[in-house]
This record gives structure tokens, sequence and C-alpha cells, in this order.
């Protein structure tokens, strides 16, 4: 069998928007793990016991050649094998094209590849075995953008994703194998919006915010839609009916109305309570650039209370685009992510630090701070479907200010940080602990 070329180690691709201000870039940095709008980026596999990851890699230490890559951390040997190439992208060097991942329920993986507008096409490949990275096959190619594909066990997929047709609109289509798709059907389309979604049991949930105007830099609101039944109705969270698609930004999907207080709205993650409620975390604002016009820079918990919206400050960082992840335990919750200032103050990312409620979200403390003294950012910190405990969360650091080269961590639930290995010489290595 035919395999696909493996890298000698794990490089993220490093990224600039270009978009300067005094106190820096829109956003930058090792963007291996972007967006937050790309999920799933890691799922573990009882059935095999590894936790299998995408990301967005690159060729060599300062080099800006996108690779779609994918691997996976083995739980029973707690190591990593050399990660598998499985696109390249040919020249691109923006990590909007990075990758998505779906396992169905007879072993293939499959790997969303985000494409770009309607200049790139989205490319879809499937395992030519199960649990297998070695080899893939295309079977799809699509304007697709921002992939969200989500297995449900006996129904197939269910595929949420962006078009550019009036801004950056939000779609769903279905397959039953993965092979052949229903049309795509538009879910909201206010402007354009960005979206984060998840799955609890058979219920799929889409949070997403709107662009006035079709402009991002005033990205705003936080809307919420579920359909149990595959996308052929759709309702609010407490069950109204919905006509699809949406396109009044007064729609009743309306969480909270964050324009008319001139706010702006990050969506990071949304994970569900002991009830199965949504909870969104999101980074709320005041403007678009980079720097202190834009504090207070708060991270909020929305979430179901006595049958309302109810929502939470857990904390305040420096950047937009600091984004970690929700992780809901019964009561215990935690958030992982670049809340601290990093080496790069005012750019994307920062230090890493584990929060903490014990009441089911009402009230919260920084428990843990996993990275300190770092050369460079770390951000995007990404969270396993089903993560396992010994590999919890994912991200890529960055120098925020310059090109620089972008390594792969992970860390377990105690907080442990790994690093996963940049050059390797063998096929199969011990991640080394971070001190």
């Amino acid at each position: 069998m035919a395999q696909l070329p493996r890298a000698n180690g794990y490089k993220g691709i490093w990224f600039t928007l270009g978009q300067f201000t005094q106190y820096g870039d829109k956003y930058s940095g090792g963007l291996g793990t972007y967006t937050s709008s790309h999920v799933p980026l890691a799922i573990y596999v009882p059935a095999v016991d590894k936790t299998f990851f995408v990301y967005g890699g690159t060729t060599g230490e300062k080099d800006r050649h996108l690779l779609i890559m994918l691997s996976y951390f083995d739980h029973r040997t707690k190591t990593v094998p050399q990660p598998v190439i499985v696109y390249d992208k040919q020249g691109v060097d923006d990590p909007h094209d990075n990758a998505s991942l779906s396992i169905d329920e007879n072993g293939y993986i499959w790997v969303f590849v985000s494409g770009r507008n309607t200049k790139r096409p989205g490319l879809i490949f499937k395992s030519k075995a199960p649990y297998d990275i070695s080899d893939f096959v295309k079977t799809e190619e699509g304007e697709m953008t921002y992939p969200q594909p989500w297995w449900l066990k006996g129904k197939g997929f269910m595929y949420l994703f962006t078009k550019y047709t009036k801004g950056r609109e939000l779609y769903w289509s279905t397959s039953a194998d993965g092979l052949g798709w229903s049309p795509a059907q538009k879910l909201a389309g206010m402007g354009g919006h960005y979206q984060v979604t998840n799955v609890h049991g058979e219920k799929i949930v889409s949070v997403f915010n709107y662009h006035p105007k079709g402009n991002v830099d005033k990205r705003t609101n936080c809307y919420l839609v579920q359909t149990t039944d595959m996308g052929r109705t759709w309702t609010t969270v407490d069950g109204q009916p919905l006509q699809t698609p949406l396109t009044s930004p007064q729609s009743p999907a309306l969480v909270k109305d964050y324009q008319a207080n001139g706010q702006l709205v990050y969506l990071n993650d949304l994970n569900f309570d002991a009830a199965g409620n949504p909870v969104v975390l999101a980074v709320v604002s005041r403007d678009h650039a980079p720097g202190p016009q834009g504090d207070p820079r708060e991270w909020v918990i929305m979430r179901r209370k006595n049958g309302q919206w109810d929502f939470v400050t857990v904390c305040r960082s420096t950047h937009n685009y600091d984004m970690g992840s929700l992780y809901i335990d019964g009561d215990h919750w935690r958030i992982i992510g670049p809340t601290e200032a990093g080496p790069q103050h005012w750019g994307s990312g920062g230090e890493i630090a584990q929060w903490e409620s014990r009441d089911g979200g009402t009230t919260w403390k920084k428990a843990l701070q996993l990275t300190r003294k770092s050369p460079r950012n770390h951000g995007y910190v990404r969270r396993p479907l089903h993560a396992h405990p010994d590999f919890y969360a994912l991200w890529a650091d960055g120098d925020a200010d310059r090109l620089s080269r972008s390594q792969l961590y992970f860390s377990d639930k105690k907080g442990q940080v790994y690093l996963l290995p940049f050059d390797m010489k063998e096929a199969v290595v011990k991640p080394v602990k971070v001190k």
C-alpha cells in the first residue's frame, strides 16, 4: 500500500495577517491550531486508546509553506509518531486553510481541509483503513471554509461550514456515508458570521456572531440555534421553531445584543453542562485593533440558569484573539487558555493558565499557570473531543512580533505541559515534559 509522506517533527505554521498598528498585528504568531471555527481538531478514541489530531504544519524552522498534518498520541505507550502530511497546500501560507477532523463509527478517519473564499476549494479526505493515518483518498472538493464536521452514530455526517456568498454565511450539508452529500442549505446570512458548533447526543448546536454590513471588524452579538433531526428543523435553545436561513439580527435566536453596548464578540468554544444545556465561552472587547483601547477584554461565560441566559465574567486578557477552551465535568468547569500577558504583551496569545469553577460556572479562580517566562506567545488552546486526561489540551507557540519557529504542545488534566518534538530522528518518540 502506498503511504503518505511523513514530516521529521512537529513544526507549526507561523502567520501574520499584516494589519499593523502601533501595538502590533491584528493577529499573528504560531497558528497551527487556528481557528476556533475549525472543530474538532482532536478526538480521543477509546477503541484504540489514541488521541488523533490535525494541525497546520510547515516544512522548516521559519518556513511559511502550509502542510495539513495528522498524527496521534498513543496513550498506552505515551508516544507520538512522525506526523503524516495529508495534503500540501502548494505554496499557501494561510492557516485559514487548516483542517478539522472526524472519525466515523467504523473507525475511518476523515480530514476536512478548509478552502478560502471561492479562490481555493475545500477538500475532504478519508483514510484507507480504520484508525490508520498512513494513507488517504480524496473524496470531495468544493466551496467550504471553516469546516465543522460531526459524525452521529447511525445517521452519518452533519457538516457545518461557511461560504463567501453575501459575506461569510453559514451552511450545512448531510451525508450518510461521507461520499454522497445533500445540497448545501443556508443556516444564517445577516452579512456574515463566525460560528462554533458542538453535539450533545442527537442535538447539534451552532453558536455564532454576526458581521454588520459584512464587516468582520465589527463582529458582535451572539446567536444560538439547534437541531435534533440533522437539520430538517431548527429551534432556539428553548424550542421555538426557526425559519432558515436566519436573516434578521433581531432573531429569536439572539442570546445577547452586544451591539447595543458597543461590544465585539470573539467566540472561543461551545460545551454542555450536566443537564445538556449549551455553554458558550467568548472574549468580549471594545475595539478590533490590538492595544489598550480595546480594553477591557473579558472572558465571558454564557450559560443557562433558571431557564434564562446568564453571563459571568471569568477574567481579562490583552488581545482579542486570546483563544482558549471550556471543559465541563459536572459542576467542575475549567478554562484553559492564554489569559496571562506573554512576552509579546500586546500580541495574540500569551502565557497559558487554567481557571476553575466548582459551582457550575458561577465563581472562578486561576488554579494553575501552565507556562511561564516563555520566549514566544502561546495561543489557540484546543479541547479534544472526548478529551482524555493525558492529552487534555493542544496548542502552538510563536512570536507575535516577528517570524519565528512555532512549536506544538499539549497538557494533561493536571496541568503538566509536554512539547511535541520539533525534530525527530526516530519514527516514534516520547514527548518531553516542559519544566
